[in-house]
């Protein structure tokens, strides 16, 4: 058997992903890649809806990882806020190493997608925000 040892916030955050696939690919998009990793970014998501790419972060929450939420208060929270301007400025930097490194020339747009998991009753809530300001 195999010891998880990820955190309960990077356990949440691997669920969240996926979720946020599924929710993806049922609304169209084609995804091109996971988890594409530099020294100064990551981003979560890259897919194709038509022929704009969408660069996609994901946000997830659950009330085991957030203090001071609960079931109840759940709705209010807005986890897109957590995308702040120096996440923006990385964000940036690792899209255009992308296209760059992949040779892309084609339009593109930061998506931010947003899953909010009620681990108890298994039922998430998804929420994508379009083409995000850089």
């Amino acid at each position: 058997m195999k010891l998880d040892n990820r955190t309960e916030k990077r356990k949440t955050g691997d669920l969240g992903e996926n979720i946020a696939c599924s929710f993806l690919e049922k609304k169209g998009f084609k995804i091109i890649e996971r988890n594409y990793l530099r020294k100064w970014g990551e981003i979560d998501i890259i897919a194709q809806k038509g022929r704009v790419f969408r660069f996609i972060e994901v946000k997830s929450v659950s009330c085991a990882t957030l203090q001071n939420v609960t079931p109840e208060t759940m709705g209010a929270y807005r986890p897109e806020e957590n995308v702040h301007p120096q996440k923006l400025k990385r964000l940036s930097r690792v899209i255009q190493t992308y296209l760059l490194e992949k040779g892309v020339d084609s339009d593109w747009q930061l998506d931010i997608v947003t899953v909010k998991i009620q681990m108890e009753s298994r039922v998430a809530r998804v929420e994508i925000l379009e083409n995000i300001i850089i």
